[in-house]
């Protein structure tokens, strides 16, 4: 199986929180839908911190030379 892209999952975990939120489902459905949605949160998050993971940011010397920098979350930034 292929692994599901990032924007696939939040999709999924849309449907399933608009259908969790109508309140129309057994008790049984319910159950099932959360055990997805949770997995399905689990993926996001897991790819957001690969994202975060890869990001570079470039920075010019006082020579005015790119380099490369790993990005480093500031202190309190808990997005």
């Amino acid at each position: 199986m292929a692994k599901k892209r990032f924007e696939e999952a939040l999709q999924e975990l849309e449907t399933i929180v608009h259908k969790l939120e109508e309140g129309n489902l057994s008790l049984d459905e319910s159950l099932s839908l959360f055990e997805e949605g949770i997995k399905l949160s689990r993926l996001c998050a897991q790819r957001l911190d690969e994202a975060e993971k890869k990001i570079d940011i470039l920075l010019k010397d006082e020579n005015g030379t790119l380099y490369r920098k790993a990005f480093e979350p500031e202190e309190g930034d808990d997005a």
